[in-house]
């Protein structure tokens, strides 16, 4: 096992990976930008070493300045957390040229899954479903076309080298199409420096559904069960939850096998997400892998006890995999809220500033995974994803009144945070009864029930306040007169005659 490892990221996720480094007696190294030098994860690691200024393109993504860092504190290896450098090919491989064991996959790997383009050409060989599509990059608005005849509208253009609901269109008619992919070459190019782009079938209200999975150098693959991820706004998921509502055991048997086979089809190794697209018939779809940690595995550790993050240390370090799938059991139900530093009144607007005061809940079955503190100042350089918000119970229904006095609990001051609107969805029916797919916020949500419920509460709070007021201000009258001398106020009263 490594003696020492460097944590190549920062927040929550970094905090998560050294407490996994502390319990396997493993040194740890943190790095740190300028925004970050007051963070939460520099006072928990056993060194601490400046990165650079904070824009991420000046620190925490300088491949260079990461791996200077990780020789001269003697590191043997890096953990890239999620997003920064997590799914860069680039870097994976330069920790191998440098004799640093990356732990993640293999930079083969990473960058055929990374090419979401390449990595679909490949399930379809291994007999994976996949979504209908053009199979390739589209070059031209008249390939766009011919294309879309074909598999008809609606249709989703996408980025082939990244995700994250950039470099994506949906496009529900032809007069939408040139400018539609305008846009996504566009921004796929500013945001990936890859302007490829390819086209697929819109699915109207899928199920997102990804798979854990976990595999060796030697040959072994399995999976860890499903998580839903359904509760979504742009592409971005705001609520995961294990067991899914639809599973059935037939269906988990069936993508649990498929999700094992994309992992030996890509030779992949290490810890990573496999996730599909579910139609309202239940018919599923290989979407893409993801090559690293996600913001949501704590959700898998808690309904199988696993830890992941020291799986991944095991398998980085050349072990075999001591779990066997007839052996790995589900137990319970578990819910993550992302709490965002964002505005949901605002359209999820960006909301920085210095966090004043902090409470988190507690008490059974409930898990915080923080990157803050009271005084610390949340920059606008990074994601806003501040904190992760967990429960576990042994049904579903318990698990959403759990998170329910959970979010009670919760208090952050200085910000504006996403918990009014998860307080809003663990109430609302459709989540409630399980019945809900990727547009739930879109169509069933929505910005004006939000808005309402808020401006609703806000009113009352409002009206309570000026009784509260008008009654002291009664109250107070009342004391002054009874402590009022009555020869006082008869002097008044007579020089007022006078």
């Amino acid at each position: 096992m490594f003696k020492k490892v460097l944590v190549a990221n920062r927040g929550e996720i970094a905090l998560r990976v050294l407490r996994a480094c502390r319990e396997m007696n493993i040194r740890s190294v943190a790095v740190y930008s300028d925004a970050d030098r007051n963070a939460l994860h520099t006072r928990c690691a056993d060194e601490v070493y400046y990165l650079g200024p904070a824009p991420a393109a000046e620190s925490y993504l300088k491949i260079d300045r990461i791996i200077d860092l990780a020789k001269r504190s003697k590191s043997e290896a890096i953990h890239p957390g999620y997003g920064f450098l997590a799914e860069n090919a680039e870097f994976a491989r330069a920790c191998e040229e440098s004799g640093i064991a990356f732990i993640g996959p293999n930079s083969r790997a990473v960058e055929l899954l990374g090419d979401k383009i390449a990595s679909k050409k490949t399930m379809r060989k291994a007999g994976i479903p996949v979504i209908p599509g053009s199979g390739g990059a589209v070059v031209s608005e008249e390939d766009a076309s011919r294309i879309v005849q074909q598999i008809g509208y609606p249709v989703l253009i996408k980025a082939a080298g990244g995700g994250g609901g950039k470099g994506m269109r949906v496009v529900l008619a032809e007069q939408g199409l040139a400018s539609a992919m305008k846009q996504a070459v566009g921004e796929a190019r500013s945001a990936f420096g890859d302007a490829r782009v390819f086209i697929e079938k819109f699915l109207d209200s899928p199920r997102h559904i990804e798979f854990q999975i976990l595999a060796d150098d030697h040959g072994n693959a399995l999976h860890l069960y499903e998580r839903e991820c359904s509760v979504q706004r742009r592409h971005q998921k705001l609520i995961e939850e294990s067991p899914s509502p639809i599973m059935t055991p037939e269906l988990r048997a069936q993508m649990g096998d498929a999700a094992v086979r994309v992992v030996k089809a890509a030779g992949y190794n290490n810890a990573g997400t496999v996730e599909f697209m579910v139609d309202e018939q239940r018919n599923f779809y290989f979407l893409e892998m993801n090559t690293r940690l996600q913001v949501e595995h704590p959700v898998t550790e808690l309904i199988t006890g696993i830890d992941i993050v020291k799986e991944q240390f095991k398998i980085a370090a050349g072990e075999k995999l001591a779990l066997r799938q007839d052996t790995i059991r589900m137990a319970g139900a578990a819910i993550e809220c992302r709490i965002s530093a964002e505005d949901p009144e605002s359209d999820f607007a960006p909301s920085v500033g210095e966090i004043i005061e902090l409470i988190e809940p507690g008490g059974i079955g409930v898990r915080v995974d923080s990157g803050i503190h009271e005084g610390f100042r949340v920059p606008v350089y990074y994601d806003p994803l501040v904190a992760k918000l967990l429960v576990w119970a042994p049904t579903r229904p318990e698990a959403i009144v759990r998170m329910r006095r959970a979010l009670a609990e919760y208090v952050i001051r200085g910000i504006k945070t996403t918990i009014p609107f998860h307080r809003l969805v663990m109430e609302h029916p459709k989540f409630i009864e399980g019945n809900y797919d990727t547009t739930f916020i879109d169509r069933v949500l929505g910005k004006i029930a939000y808005r309402k419920e808020h401006h609703k509460v806000a009113a009352i709070a409002s009206a309570l306040g000026r009784m509260l007021q008008i009654e002291r201000v009664r109250v107070d009258r009342g004391r002054a007169h009874r402590a009022a001398d009555p020869w006082k106020i008869a002097g008044r009263q007579s020089m007022m005659r006078g």
